[in-house]
C-alpha cells in the first residue's frame, strides 16, 4: 500500500518540476506598421464601387452588418468609421455596371442604400 502512494507522490513531484516557463520578445522593424497602414489605405476604397447600406452608432452598425451578412452572405462587407458615425458598406465592384446592378438588388431590401464611387475616379 505504501509503494503505490509513494510512487504517485514521486511521479507528481517529478512532473511538477519539469514544467517550463518562458518569455518571448518580438523585435519588429517600425516600418512594418507603416507598410500595414499603407496596404490598408490602398485596399480599402481605391478603384472599387461600394454600396453604403446604413450608418449610426457602433452597436447599430454591428447589428446592420450582421443582417447584411445574412441577406448577402457571399458579398464583402465592412464597417468604416467616418467621424462621427460608423458606416456599413457592402461589396467591392470594379465596374460601374456591376455596381449599379447590385445596387438595384440591395435597394429592394435596404431602400436608403447609396452607391458610392471610387475615391480615385475623376469627377465629371
Amino acid at each position: 500500500m505504501k509503494t503505490p502512494v509513494f510512487t504517485t507522490i514521486l511521479l507528481g513531484l517529478t512532473l511538477h518540476l519539469s514544467a517550463q516557463e518562458g518569455k518571448v520578445t518580438i523585435q519588429q522593424d517600425p516600418k512594418i506598421d507603416q507598410l500595414v497602414k499603407l496596404y490598408a489605405d490602398v485596399n480599402s476604397k481605391s478603384g472599387f464601387y461600394q454600396i453604403q447600406v446604413g450608418f449610426g452608432d457602433y452597436q447599430k452598425a454591428q447589428n446592420l452588418k450582421s443582417q447584411v451578412e445574412i441577406d448577402f452572405p457571399d458579398w464583402y462587407s465592412k464597417i468604416e468609421f467616418e467621424s462621427p458615425t460608423y458606416r456599413v458598406r457592402l461589396g467591392r465592384f470594379k465596374t460601374k455596371l456591376e455596381a449599379e446592378r447590385k445596387y438595384l438588388e440591395v435597394r429592394k431590401k435596404y431602400p436608403d442604400a447609396m452607391l458610392l464611387k471610387p475615391e480615385n475616379e475623376s469627377k465629371s
